[in-house]
C-alpha cells in the first residue's frame, strides 16, 4: 500500500484558468487522477482493523489526503464539483475513527480538510 501511495499517485496541478474548462484534456486528466486517488484512499482504509490503525491513518490521511487530494480540492472552485469531491472523501473515512472524539474536534490529520469543509 505504501508503495502505491508513494509511487502510483500523481495528480497534476494546473492553473485554475486551465482546468476551469471541463472539456480540456488537462482538466479531464486531472479529474481522472483525482478519482483514482480517491479510490485508492477507499481501498487503503478498508485495511483498518487488519493493519495497525496508525499505519492506515498515516497512509490514507497524512500521505494521500493531505499530500494529494486536498490540494486538488482546494484548487477546485467552490460549488457542486467541490462538494462532490468532499463528500466522496468523507464517505471513505471509517466512523470508528471518530467515536472517541469530543464534540467539535477532529483527527489531527483532518484539520486542514475540516477547515475547508467549514468554509
Amino acid at each position: 500500500m505504501k508503495k502505491s501511495v508513494e509511487e502510483d499517485v500523481f495528480i497534476p496541478l494546473y492553473p485554475k484558468s486551465t482546468v476551469e474548462d471541463k472539456s480540456s484534456l488537462r482538466s479531464k486528466f486531472q479529474e481522472r487522477r483525482f478519482w483514482s486517488a480517491v479510490k485508492l484512499l477507499s481501498n487503503v482504509v478498508l485495511w483498518d482493523g487488519i493493519v495497525q490503525e496508525d499505519k492506515v491513518r498515516d497512509l490514507g490521511l497524512s500521505k494521500l489526503l493531505n499530500r494529494y487530494l486536498l490540494l486538488n480540492i482546494l484548487n477546485t472552485p467552490l460549488g457542486p464539483d467541490n462538494i462532490e469531491k468532499c463528500n466522496k472523501v468523507v464517505a471513505c473515512l471509517p466512523e470508528k475513527w471518530f467515536q472517541d472524539l469530543k464534540g467539535g474536534s477532529t483527527l489531527p490529520e483532518l484539520l486542514n480538510f475540516s477547515q475547508h469543509l467549514l468554509q
